[in-house]
């Protein structure tokens, strides 16, 4: 009896852990990208118009209907010398027609409108392209809110412990009421800073869940990744290179220099006259000649294009050449200035966390460490240790706040390049 209670004990056991683990849902920055591209509305509705734009291809390439009529005359409506023979005479003609198109109007209908379709997967990456910091932006927003909670914890922690080794030399008479007043009032500003945080994480959290049109609820959602910088950074050309290469919206534009060059062409075929063929069948049986009661005949009929030949469309096709040609050109201009800035703004963030990495954090532990040691024994005054605490306050919160802000701007140069150049 008692081995079977400690089997389900342990069943239980196992169990609880498995629901709680399974209760938090942790997810990596490539399991939220993932999720993300799978899931985001706006991107799925653009993924939509990508398809749209290959249903298109299909009805470029269709040829023209053929046109069947059919002719009946010479019926009686009223009896002929008493007899009513309403068939006997009548006039039957059926035909067909067909419109042919000259000068590959089908080819380069379908040739522009494949290239319709890669403008449009081009313009459906450059979407996924900026989502995607947007996704990136939101998710470092929560790895930094994450380190500035844990901060904040720590240095009310920390805090707590001065004040119980303060209040211990309070009732032994060692400092002043006064004094432990203020070290009391003091903590007031670690616990704001503390819901401060926590207020931040969740809301970065909210904004991480809308981007994946995920309804976890906030305590059961969290996210896990590196949270440091890294000092290695490609050379500017090199970016600019990457940039030409992979940026979708650039490729767009080409694309639609192509596809303005191929509809111009389109314009042109379609200045050109399609003519229609004609056949039918006559089966005509009032004619006096009995060799003629059954014929067969054909026609040609040949649009005369003598006004309208298309010339808006030739002139306004031609014309759409360069204003893709321009909007290319606008295009590269805007690719080099993004990656000059997203690499300044990276450049410019190392600059600073170097520093704050080699000396400046150990350095406010130090200083703060000491001096408080030194007031505890009655060489500093609590003036001076209260600065040495929000010193060190400030450094540390500085430079979680500049690893975001190097996460962030790395995110953008990523997107300025168009592949992850920076993990």
């Amino acid at each position: 009896m008692q081995k079977t209670l400690w089997r389900y004990s342990a069943l239980f056991l196992v169990l609880g852990v498995s629901v709680r683990a399974a209760a938090q849902q942790v997810l990596t920055w490539q399991q939220v990208r993932n999720k993300f591209e799978s899931t985001n509305p706006t991107l799925l509705a653009d993924q939509l118009s990508v398809d749209e734009f290959r249903a298109e291809e299909i009805t470029a390439y269709l040829r023209p209907n053929p046109a069947f009529n059919l002719t009946v005359d010479g019926t009686e409506i009223a009896p002929h010398d008493g007899v009513w023979e309403p068939f006997v005479g009548t006039f039957e003609s059926p035909g067909i027609s067909y419109l042919h198109e000259r000068r590959h109007k089908r080819e380069l209908r379908l040739q522009s409108a494949k290239k319709g379709t890669l403008v449009a997967e081009f313009s459906h990456a450059d979407l996924d392209r900026t989502l995607l910091f947007t996704l990136r932006s939101a998710f470092v927003s929560t790895l930094q809110a994450k380190a500035v909670l844990q901060l904040a914890k720590d240095n009310l922690a920390y805090y707590d412990r001065v004040l119980q080794i303060s209040r211990d030399r309070f009732e032994a008479g060692d400092i002043a009421q006064i004094d432990f007043e203020r070290l009391e009032l003091q903590r007031v500003q670690y616990e704001s800073d503390l819901q401060t945080a926590d207020v931040n994480l969740r809301t970065a959290k909210i904004q991480l869940l809308t981007l994946l049109n995920d309804r976890t609820p906030i305590d059961q959602f969290d996210v896990s990744g590196s949270y440091d910088f890294s000092d290695q950074l490609l050379p500017p050309d090199e970016l600019r290179k990457i940039a030409f290469d992979n940026r979708p919206d650039l490729k767009a534009a080409v694309e639609a220099i192509d596809k303005a060059e191929t509809d111009h062409k389109l314009a042109v075929s379609n200045g050109s006259t399609d003519p229609t063929l004609s056949a039918w069948y006559t089966h005509n049986a009032s004619t006096n000649n009995p060799g003629a009661i059954n014929t067969l005949g054909v026609s040609v009929s040949i649009p005369l294009r003598i006004f309208d030949r298309n010339q808006g469309e030739k002139l306004r096709t031609q014309l759409d050449i360069t204003r893709s040609q321009r909007l290319r050109d606008a295009t590269e201009a805007g690719v080099l200035s993004d990656v000059n800035s997203g690499y300044a703004t990276v450049n410019s963030t190392l600059a600073l966390l170097r520093p704050y990495k080699a000396k400046y954090l150990q350095e406010s532990v130090h200083v703060r460490d000491t001096i408080f040691f030194s007031y505890r024994n009655g060489g500093a005054s609590l003036l001076d240790f209260l600065n040495a605490e929000a010193d060190y306050r400030s450094v540390q919160l500085n430079y979680v706040n500049l690893v975001g802000s190097y996460l962030t701007a790395a995110a953008q140069l990523n997107m300025a390049v168009g592949q992850e150049v920076i993990p």
